[in-house]
């Protein structure tokens, strides 16, 4: 029975569909001015870690995820410039070929970290009239009002108003820390931004209001409810994506639709950080899946470091600790390489397997279920029992990759199997440690020596 954490009330809950066997589900996705660090890559592998644990309980899933390419503004308040059109006077290209190729650079990351495509990505410009008819349904309720720069959602009206983040309204009200400008209330948002001299934006469009753009907040509304209905069953995103943006979200959707909740089960991934703090670009602390690549470590390596730790606790990144996981990787790997395929499937290490992905994708657990089988020098039905555990992991566990190895290691893996014969063992040790710096890495299976690619 699979149970989520729901942030919504800060607690596990059995997972309980509103249609059974179907899950409609929508990811706040990458706004696409700039390459994606992988701190933000763990937001997709999190994602996709639920959908194949969903697809693994046998549910049918609508899997929905955004492309921010207009209205996200630099700052979250309603103020400062939109991100896109940033980019595009610093590079000097249009905003459609600035969001294009950032996006095709995302989506080749997201291929080579094994990521299950959604069924639809869904990108903000595309859906204006469905935007703009979303604020006229909270006009005409009477949940709306104009300023000088735009039309803004009046959440004073709102009952329990950021209940998701449960923040402190009243303190926040009290405090000096956001400009309230023409704002009612300092937790007011934009639901369309005025263009300041129209004409001069790359993206904007005529509304009933004046010339301008879709705030932030009601892009995700619009586009979650077009595919997934007025009410649906999951939400993720990044645990700083809550507040501001979740909260507003579900504040506009439940005063439009009157369905609460909205969305029945929150959940939220915590930040990939480094030593020095929050990885973000703003801070200039970025730390590409490219730059991994170029340092040596594989997609799938730095995959099977998010999954080593619970989705809803922060990694503290360093590349010491990857070269950790990518040596336990490869191992892994070439342990698995040697099994014999049986054509059985080990019962009692899948159900330890599924009572670990089934308790909020308790995936370090999952993992120790996985390396206690492979230790298992007893167990039947390796081969396809692992197989069947990858299809939640999404690790290539049984993918074989030739490995090219060096004539002056293959003699050096020699002399140290003839030192083993001899029980000189001090000997192997500091062959052992050749090989490494070498580049490979050398184990003992069954009696025979496995080379591993470091």
């Amino acid at each position: 029975m699979l149970k989520l954490y729901n942030t919504l009330t800060r607690k596990k809950e059995v997972f309980k569909p509103i249609e059974k066997g179907e899950v409609g589900m929508y990811g706040c996705g990458p706004t696409v001015y700039w390459h994606q660090h992988i701190g933000g890559m763990r937001r997709y592998i999190f994602e996709d870690t639920l959908y194949r644990v969903l697809k693994y309980e046998g549910f049918k899933i609508k899997h929905i995820i955004n492309v921010t390419d207009v209205g996200h503004l630099t700052s979250d308040a309603d103020e400062g410039e939109d991100k896109i059109e940033v980019a595009a006077k610093k590079e000097g290209k249009s905003a459609k070929e600035i969001t294009h190729y950032y996006f095709d650079d995302f989506e080749k990351d997201l291929k080579k970290l094994n990521i299950i495509m959604p069924d639809k990505w869904t990108w903000a410009s595309n859906y204006i009239k469905e935007q703009i008819e979303l604020v006229k349904i909270l006009e005409k309720k009477g949940y709306t009002y104009k300023t000088s720069d735009g039309i803004y959602f009046d959440t004073s009206k709102v009952e329990n108003y950021g209940k998701l983040a449960r923040i402190n309204v009243a303190g926040l009200q009290a405090g000096k820390r956001i400009k309230m400008g023409e704002k009612k209330n300092k937790t007011d948002f934009a639901l369309w931004k005025f263009s300041e001299k129209p004409g001069e934006r790359q993206q904007e469009w005529a509304s009933p209001w004046g010339i301008g753009f879709p705030g932030w907040h009601i892009e995700c509304s619009t586009m979650s409810s077009k595919y997934l209905g007025e009410q649906f069953d999951i939400h993720t995103g990044g645990i700083d994506n809550m507040n501001p943006h979740h909260i507003n979200e579900i504040a506009q959707s439940e005063t439009a639709f009157g369905k609460r909740p909205w969305v029945k089960y929150w959940l939220h991934n915590n930040h990939l950080n480094l030593k020095e703090g929050k990885m973000s670009k703003s801070t200039g602390q970025i730390i590409r899946l490219k730059n991994l690549e170029e340092k040596g470590y594989s997609p799938m390596e730095f995959r099977y470091l998010c999954l080593l730790t619970h989705y809803r606790k922060i990694i503290r990144f360093d590349f010491k600790e990857l070269a950790s996981v990518k040596e336990s990787y490869q191992r892994l790997k070439n342990i698995i390489s040697g099994f014999k395929e049986d054509k059985k499937t080990h019962g009692d290490y899948l159900k330890e397997f599924e009572e670990a992905i089934e308790d909020d994708l308790n995936m370090p657990r999952a993992l120790q279920v996985l390396w206690k089988l492979v230790r298992d020098k007893k167990a039947q039905g390796k081969i396809k029992t692992i197989k069947k555990m990858d299809e939640v992991f999404g690790l290539d566990l049984l993918k074989v990759e030739k490995i090219k190895i060096p004539e002056e290691v293959k003699k050096l893996v020699k002399e140290r199997e003839d030192s083993r014969k001899k029980k000189d063992f001090k000997k192997a040790d500091e062959l052992r440690d050749k090989i490494k710096k070498k580049g490979f890495i050398v184990e003992d299976v069954d009696g025979k020596s496995k080379i591993i690619k470091v």
